[in-house]
């Protein structure tokens, strides 16, 4: 049995308490209230994650409320039988129009599928090779070459990196611009905890960085627990000291 499914066990088991039906409905009654309380009272980064899930969340009722509506817009019925043969194209003239209903409910799928790869910061500035490393020029003072790198913004070694012997080093890592850890916020749970960095995606017009979020617990469908989860980074590191991301769930 998944781990996650302890409740439903205890429901088959025991039963449900005699006022379940009751605290279900005045749980349910309480949620405006509550949601309207967020609103009020969040700052700061958590009130604009949880805006944005509520623009989410009207957005998604406006349409379903719209599908309903469309869904019972019927056809002019047919006055008579017609005479004569009717084309194909014409045929479905006088059948109920729910084609409208079908397309919005292909338009909202189509909308889902695109929302799970997509980022909090969909456009983000690149970085040219002339802002992220400077010329480091080494040798004699008439034999000087310029072939060294060193790295101006945040970088990020794993745990084995081991440096090269300094006259084959290319390009210069300083160890105050190296981080391993990430404060990484949860969209859903609206937490903030720090994790350990694994991995950082090669796209540096796209900042994302690999989390370990074993320590979260988050489940895949399978039931089991994930380990690695990409997460976008929100702030510039270099001035800031730190560096802050968001979770993709």
């Amino acid at each position: 049995m998944p781990q996650n499914e302890y409740i439903e066990r205890h429901r088959k088991l025991h039963g449900k308490r005699l006022d379940h039906d009751e605290r279900a409905r005045k749980k349910a009654a309480r949620e405006g209230h509550k949601q309207s309380e967020n609103a009020q009272n969040l700052r700061g980064l958590r009130a604009k994650l949880y805006a944005k899930q509520r623009h989410a969340q009207k957005i998604q009722m406006r349409k379903t409320i719209k599908q309903h509506e469309e869904r019972n817009v019927k056809g002019a019925p047919a006055e008579k039988e017609p005479s004569e043969a009717i084309p194909a194209y014409l045929l479905d003239r006088a059948n109920p129009t729910t084609a409208k209903a079908l397309s919005s409910q292909i338009k909202n799928k189509r909308a889902e599928k695109a929302a799970r790869f997509s980022v909090p910061i969909p456009k983000v500035r690149g970085i040219s090779e002339e802002e992220l490393f400077k010329v480091v020029k080494t040798g004699k003072k008439v034999h000087q070459k310029g072939w060294k790198r060193v790295v101006t913004k945040p970088t990020f070694v794993g745990p084995d990196f081991t440096r090269r012997p300094v006259k084959y080093e290319r390009f210069i890592r300083p160890m105050g611009l190296r981080y391993k850890k990430a404060n990484v916020t949860h969209p859903t749970l609206n937490v903030t905890v720090q994790l350990p960095i694994l991995g950082v995606k090669k796209n540096p017009s796209n900042p994302l960085i690999e989390v370990n979020v074993s320590d979260l617990g988050i489940v895949t469908a399978s039931g089991k627990v994930a380990w690695g989860r990409y997460a976008q980074i929100t702030n510039n590191p270099e001035n800031d000291g730190c560096l802050n991301a968001v979770l993709l769930v």
